[in-house]
């Protein structure tokens, strides 16, 4: 009967090793995690990663993880191996939240960009507007001066003559 490799992912609750003593509770993390393994692989002989130990040990002695997600492994030989689960390896939740606010930064300033480009085409469009609206309105004008000019010359030139009476007229043909 020959086995092939196995692989599991477990969450090892880790809440027991308070009940020891401050200064072994590291130590006894490491000890209960191999009798999780035993107990759940069927084997006697387990190997823990140095990943694994290295995340046990790095807030110290006294101060053990209460929960640890790790990957078992068995392989022919009957070994256990205990490494850390792929998705602690590529992201901690630090990690995480720092890129959700990148990526929020990046929306808002592209929300920014089209505000402000929404707003330079609309000054563009009422510049154009006015610039259109100039040369048109300076033209009705001077038309409108120049007819009355026209008309005030008319005007003039009808004050300027005198009206004839009918005696001077007839006094003029002879």
């Amino acid at each position: 009967m020959s086995q092939e490799e196995v692989e599991r992912v477990y969450t090892i609750n880790l809440g027991k090793v308070l009940l020891s003593p401050r200064n072994q509770r590291a130590k006894r993390a490491i000890n209960m995690m191999r009798e999780f393994a035993t107990r759940h692989m069927k084997s006697e002989n387990v190997k823990i990663e140095e990943d694994v130990s290295h995340l046990i040990w790095s807030r110290g002695i006294r101060h053990p993880p209460r929960k640890i997600r790790v990957k078992l492994t068995k392989d022919e030989d009957g070994m256990v191996l205990i490494s850390k689960y792929q998705e602690e390896i590529t992201k901690t939740k630090k990690e995480e939240k720092a890129e959700e606010k990148a990526k929020q930064k990046k929306v808002e300033e592209a929300e920014e960009k089209k505000a402000t480009e929404k707003a330079e085409k609309a000054e563009e469009k009422s510049a154009k507007k006015k610039t259109e609206e100039k040369p048109t309105k300076t033209a009705e004008k001077t038309e409108k001066a120049k007819e009355e000019k026209v008309k005030k010359e008319k005007s003039e030139k009808v004050k300027e003559k005198p009206k004839e009476s009918k005696s001077n007229k007839k006094a003029k043909k002879k």
